[in-house]
């Protein structure tokens, strides 16, 4: 019998099984820049494992290393732990585990092999992802960015950092990591003296983000160790200031862990305040934007009008549709999406 090396369950039926599920279990994130000869079978060996562990979740596999998003049962946390350190090149690795996990982040195992774990646009063979800035646990970190010299850098994508964010941070606009790797190093080419501190969610893309800083000539550089999730636990466990303010956006289906208080975001199309992100209802569309309650409950949970009336058509009318009618989600990139209004005010 061949091995199980893919999912083969349909999705549907794991959100259902899932949203009946009491079980109790951990989101963690890891990463690690190492060789990786022969990712194929790397991949098949791990899927392998991580299945017998009922493990769900995205991970990618490349040359360069690992990057992966899970959950597990509680109860397997040490056998998982214990199993990774056993691989050649993940020794001592980090485990990230969320400020906020449940049941529903993930509902299938997905390994894919990739060209990179982190795509960054970088061709140049001098690159060396592995001379990256120096690390800052949450107290050095706060202390560095207190300095009036420091300059702060968020290397997420703006949908991201609208809903969280450290206070004072440089926040590009951008909705992909290998569009911000130039713009930063442009936007503070007369700062190469000058600290410059990086942090992103987990801190996979702040390790590359500062190696490229440091490649591009500049002198003094950090980054945030383990993101803004080790963070988290940091400044609860130690009684640290928190300094930052919202949510940090996640990748799975939470979309999102809650870290303070504070909801600095809107709604996009009421503008009341709200920080929840959401995909709209309507498949053919699907862009991520946020809504609140009421207008989730106005708009069937899609993002305009127009998606609102269609996923109320028959199936085969939408399938036939899907061929020629343009959505949200068929013109904006990620979280663009900003309300259209008729001269009613009603969303269109």
């Amino acid at each position: 019998m061949p091995k199980k090396l893919h999912n083969r369950i349909n999705r549907k039926e794991l959100k259902q099984e899932y949203a009946q599920s009491n079980e109790k279990r951990l989101v963690i994130s890891f990463y690690r820049y190492f060789k990786i000869e022969l990712p194929a079978l790397f991949r098949n060996q791990l899927y392998e494992a991580l299945d017998a562990m009922d493990v769900k979740g995205r991970i990618y596999v490349a040359n360069e290393g690992i990057n992966a998003q899970i959950s597990l049962p509680d109860e397997k946390f040490e056998i998982l732990q214990a199993y990774l350190e056993s691989i050649p090149g993940l020794f001592n690795l980090r485990l990230n585990i969320a400020v906020e996990s449940k049941t529903n982040a993930f509902f299938a195992l997905i390994i894919k092999v990739k060209n990179k774990i982190v795509a960054d646009g970088i061709d140049d063979p001098g690159f060396d992802p592995s001379k990256y800035g120096t690390h800052l646990k949450a107290k050095d970190f706060n202390d560095m960015i207190s300095n009036p010299k420091a300059i702060l850098v968020d290397m997420r994508n703006h949908y991201e950092s609208e809903v969280g964010h450290f206070k004072n941070a440089i926040r590009p606009e951008v909705t992909t990591f290998r569009e911000s790797l130039p713009m930063i190093a442009e936007l503070l080419a007369d700062k190469k003296n000058e600290p410059i501190v990086m942090y992103c969610t987990g801190g996979i893309r702040c390790e590359k983000a500062s190696a490229y800083m440091r490649y591009r000539g500049f002198k003094d550089v950090y980054q945030l160790e383990g993101g803004i999730i080790k963070y988290a636990h940091e400044v609860h466990d130690q009684g640290l200031d928190n300094l930052f303010i919202g949510k940090n956006f996640v990748f799975d289906e939470r979309l999102g862990e809650r870290i303070s208080n504070e909801i600095i975001a809107h709604c996009h199309q009421c503008g009341t305040i709200c920080d929840e992100h959401t995909n709209c209802a309507n498949d053919a569309c699907h862009i991520l934007f946020i809504q609140c309650p009421v207008c989730a409950a106005k708009y069937d949970h899609t993002c305009s009008q127009k998606c609102a009336d269609f996923i109320k058509l028959p199936k085969e009318q939408q399938i036939a549709l899907r061929k020629t009618e343009v959505f949200n989600g068929s013109k904006f990139s990620k979280g663009r999406y900003k309300a259209h209004k008729n001269t009613e005010g009603e969303l269109v």
